[in-house]
């Protein structure tokens, strides 16, 4: 049977790859990464999202500098039409993904119930 489960994930994945929604997001993400300063703004804006992410994760602080920084490039990709797009992409390939995870935990929460609820 747990082999079943992993057959039906490679397929998830297949699914996945092949959705309106991931295809859209692989375009943009070629649209910005074609433009030499986009690609770099883009990236430049991904260093930050990871710094301050691991940071967060080994329980550091982060700096009102570092948030002061994160905004102010937050608002300058924001302000380039192509990686705006690809943000805006992102975030709903991140819907897809958490919707199919609150699926995929079902069985789980019915077992366990959901934290917070008797």
């Amino acid at each position: 049977m747990s082999s079943n489960l992993y057959d039906v994930a490679y397929q998830m994945e297949k699914v996945i790859r092949s959705s309106a929604e991931y295809t859209q997001l692989r375009k943009l993400y070629d649209e910005v990464n074609a433009d030499a300063s986009a690609r770099v703004m883009f990236e430049n804006f991904r260093d930050i999202q990871m710094k301050l992410q691991q940071k967060q994760m080994m329980g550091q602080e982060i700096t009102p500098e570092e948030v002061e920084q994160a905004q102010k490039t937050v608002a300058l990709v924001q302000q380039h039409q192509s990686i705006s797009r690809l943000m805006e992409a992102e975030q709903r390939m991140s819907m897809v993904i958490a919707d199919l995870n609150r699926i995929i935990m079902k069985p789980l929460e019915d077992l366990y119930g959901v934290p917070g609820q008797q």
